[in-house]
């Protein structure tokens, strides 16, 4: 399930989605330099931008992953947390979470953006 030729793999390793064996982004820390991404798989060749604005569909995924956190903090709070912390610390707490995390939904939208429109085919290589 989470082996290499699932899409997983390639989402949460940040591995090229045709070959899984070209990382995505230049280096692995997303705090370090957040938005430098490759222009062409390392490996098989792959042009990670098909065409100019392709990654401005990843905002939505990026939104998705965000409305996902805040649905499961308004949970948590009303099922564990209500008696012990107050609305606005939630909130302050949230806000200092997601602000952490933009780096790594940065780069978690773009790969699961570019899994949506390629996938495991490692015998591809060289083909753009």
């Amino acid at each position: 399930m989470f082996g290499k030729g699932s899409k997983l793999y390639s989402i949460f390793a940040m591995k090229c989605p045709r070959c899984h064996e070209g990382d995505i982004f230049e280096t692995r820390n997303p705090y370090k330099n957040m938005s430098a991404i490759h222009k062409n798989c390392s490996h098989c060749g792959l042009r990670y931008e098909k065409e100019m604005g392709f990654f401005f569909g990843a905002m939505y995924v990026s939104y998705m992953l965000n409305i996902a956190l805040f649905v499961t903090a308004i949970v948590a709070y009303f099922v564990l947390l209500d008696q012990y912390l107050e609305g606005w610390a939630l909130m302050t707490i949230y806000v200092i979470i997601t602000a952490f995390l933009v780096p790594v939904y940065y780069r978690l939208s773009r790969t699961i953006w570019l899994n949506f429109f390629d996938s495991y085919h490692p015998e591809k290589r060289g083909a753009k």
